[in-house]
């Protein structure tokens, strides 16, 4: 098969300065909030719709951060409680306690629908198909599970992976079913498997195997998905190595973990960062299976400065010759904002990296 969009995006849109400003003023109502996202998701979209997008999202702008949809719908995570993470910008590491999400305290137990209030919305104003995002059910054992609290109430990280799953599983399901086009999983766990400090981190902090603990974050995603197939959707997964204020947390390529990532998550299509030196080459890509499609992230959403034109198409051909280009997309690396306040660029920039994107894709594809 074809890649279908081959202009794509990860998702998350930088937010204006008066949502941002309403979201931190304790006096802001929720009928406010609510008047101020749809000004700003109406105003994406137009933006999307004239750069010549033909798959559209919401870019997360009712959400705190890429996770907030599930944390936001479940009763168990303590908010007042998370785990420090070390990330990454230019030379320099620091730590710091990000409370993206909150420690797994109780059972977990669904209040509601993830993603039913922000599909409405689309649905009745989105210009094309609809493109909704979902974190990896692995993404929250790693930040949500605290030893000597969460072992209280479930026995291991994987225990309570998998009554993440079964929440995840129901959403995708309940998304295809009310005519969304474009399912993405965003998985940043998978980069502790190419980098060496956090399978190290895998193996003394969770108590876990790192290859046994990749066999079953696969396992975990692939039954996210299970049952969501049908004609016209496109299920894909989006391989991320940190992204918080233009900070990241992991490092290196695919090659540790391509040919059995590549041949066994069961997705149509693989968005993958390859926005740098740290992204490694594009030899991994060897491994992908015919007719599934790659998302070349070749264009930074941390970084202001705008990519050259004839460098992103010269890094097309290249990867051409591991992946056909019939396969072959394009998109920036990851979102603009996976936590509201965004990367260290502005939204003029963000739009110019995505209308490159656009006109880019229209000169190699047609």
């Amino acid at each position: 098969m074809t890649a279908p969009y081959r202009a794509d995006q990860v998702g998350s849109f930088l937010r204006p300065a008066a949502l941002l400003q309403a979201r931190s003023d304790a006096g802001t109502g929720p009928d406010r909030l609510r008047e101020l996202e749809d000004r700003a998701i109406l105003e994406g979209l137009a933006r999307q719709r004239e750069l010549g997008f033909e798959i559209f999202t919401d870019g997360e702008l009712r959400r705190r951060n890429f996770m907030s949809d599930f944390t936001d719908a479940v009763a168990g995570l303590d908010h007042g409680d998370a785990v420090a993470r070390m990330w990454q910008a230019g030379g320099a590491a620091s730590a710091h306690v990000s409370r993206v999400t909150g420690i797994v305290t109780q059972r977990l137990r669904p209040l509601r629908r993830l993603t039913a209030h922000e599909l409405g919305f689309m649905k009745q104003h989105s210009p094309g198909a609809i493109k909704v995002t979902l974190p990896s059910a692995t993404q929250f054992p790693a930040i949500a599970y605290k030893r000597g609290v969460s072992d209280r109430v479930y026995a291991s990280p994987s225990e309570f992976l998998w009554d993440v799953v079964e929440i995840l599983k129901a959403e995708v399901r309940a998304l295809v079913d009310e005519g969304v086009s474009y399912v993405q999983i965003d998985a940043p766990r998978y980069s502790y498997y190419i980098d060496p400090k956090w399978r190290e981190w895998i193996r003394t902090e969770m108590g876990q195997d790192p290859e046994a603990a990749l066999d079953e974050a696969v396992r975990a995603d692939n039954a996210c998905l299970e049952g969501a197939r049908r004609p016209g959707v496109t299920l894909a997964i989006h391989l991320c190595r940190g992204n918080n204020r233009s900070h990241w947390y992991a490092e290196g390529g695919y090659d540790p973990i391509a040919e059995k990532l590549f041949a066994t998550l069961q997705v149509d299509r693989f968005l993958l960062e390859y926005d740098d030196a740290r992204s490694g080459t594009f030899e991994p890509l060897r491994f992908v299976p015919r007719g599934k499609a790659v998302v070349l992230g070749l264009v930074s959403s941390k970084l202001p400065a705008l990519e050259s034109p004839a460098e992103l198409r010269r890094r097309i051909d290249a990867a051409s010759r591991h992946v056909p280009l019939d396969d072959l997309a394009l998109s920036p690396q990851c979102g603009f904002a996976s936590t509201m306040e965004g990367n260290l660029l502005t939204e003029a920039d963000q739009w110019a990296k995505l209308g490159l994107v656009a006109r880019t894709a229209r000169e190699v594809w047609g």
